[in-house]
């Protein structure tokens, strides 16, 4: 087994076998990370050959000598398919060995929850584990297990069943899924700057993404009397998970209930797609000190609409 450095040329073949792998998602795309304006990151992705054949790849990029992944995107670290645990063992070893010859320091891999994973397959991590990696961070997040044979209000809090069965009633509320971006960029803005952060995305960036991958978000929109008043973007990562990737509103309209009401159409709509979860991100309390501090007043509330703990990892190795 070999390590090449990715170029152009690999491209096609690099998408189709994200596209077909265990564990791969959009942010592991090519095609994806096509978004981010030329020249912002400096890429150093690897593609894991064995024969010629493609059986691993990691997007990322060397930064003061330290390989990290992702770079640029939510979820990042090794791609494979559903592989056997020597070959978890081969992948690591020769990711280690090409470290050391081509003077890498320290390896930060931070992949998606197992959720996302066709099978479910922690070969790797173990492989990880074993060879010396160690975990860095952990961050909870929240995701819902879709049941289509279960009714989905049922599955909520009575608080929030009854919030929502309210908005069913009030006619001036609706929800349309369209890709008004104009109207629902200046709810996130506003929302992000109550927390003083910026969006992960610019506006011509969620262009540009629904340009590249125009089946890979959705975007939901809740209307008070015709005006916007809240939204969520759905990211679809894989066939197997529904990201909300960003629930916003108007806080001044916030008694009308549009996060309750858009959550149900959310997960809804994701289960009449065939979806196993919708993963509603991250919880941690980014005042607190320590990183991995978690929200609890946002976990409760993911709570209520049946989501379930599950962590996104980072794993890291000095060489």
């Amino acid at each position: 087994m070999e390590i090449i450095r990715y170029t152009e040329e690999w491209k096609e073949k690099w998408d189709k076998f994200v596209l077909e792998s265990n564990n791969g998602t959009m942010f592991h795309l090519q095609r994806f990370l096509d978004y981010h304006t030329p020249g912002k990151f400096k890429f150093d992705h690897l593609i894991f050959l064995d024969k010629g054949n493609i059986v691993a790849v990691l997007p990322g990029s060397i930064i003061d000598g330290t390989f990290e992944s992702p770079v640029g995107a939510s979820y990042g670290s090794i791609v494979t398919k559903d592989i056997t645990f020597a070959k978890a063992m081969e992948i690591v070893s020769t990711l280690l060995d090409y470290g050391r010859k081509n003077g890498i320091k320290e390896f930060v891999l931070t992949a998606a929850p197992m959720i996302y994973e066709r099978y479910p397959n922690q070969s790797l991590d173990f492989a990880m584990l074993w060879q010396g990696f160690k975990y860095k961070i952990h961050y909870i997040s929240s995701a819902i297990k879709l049941d289509k044979d279960r009714d989905i209000l049922e599955r909520f809090s009575p608080t929030i069943r009854r919030n929502i069965r309210k908005t069913f009633r009030d006619f001036k509320l609706r929800v349309e899924v369209n890709e008004r971006y104009d109207e629902f960029y200046p709810i996130l803005l506003k929302n992000k700057a109550r927390h003083n952060v910026k969006p992960t995305h610019s506006y011509e960036d969620l262009l540009r993404l629904k340009e590249l991958l125009p089946d890979r978000l959705k975007l939901f929109m809740v209307y008070y009397n015709d005006i916007p008043i809240g939204g969520s973007l759905m990211f679809y990562p894989n066939q197997y998970v529904a990201l909300c990737f960003y629930n916003m509103l108007l806080y001044e309209y916030a008694e009308y209930k549009p996060i309750q009401r858009v959550m149900y159409e959310v997960v809804k709509d994701s289960t009449e797609r065939g979806f196993r979860y919708v993963d509603i991100g991250v919880s941690q309390d980014t005042k607190a000190e320590n990183p991995m501090t978690p929200s609890m007043s946002l976990i409760e509330f993911k709570e209520k609409f049946d989501a379930k703990t599950i962590m996104r990892n980072t794993l890291y190795i000095k060489l």
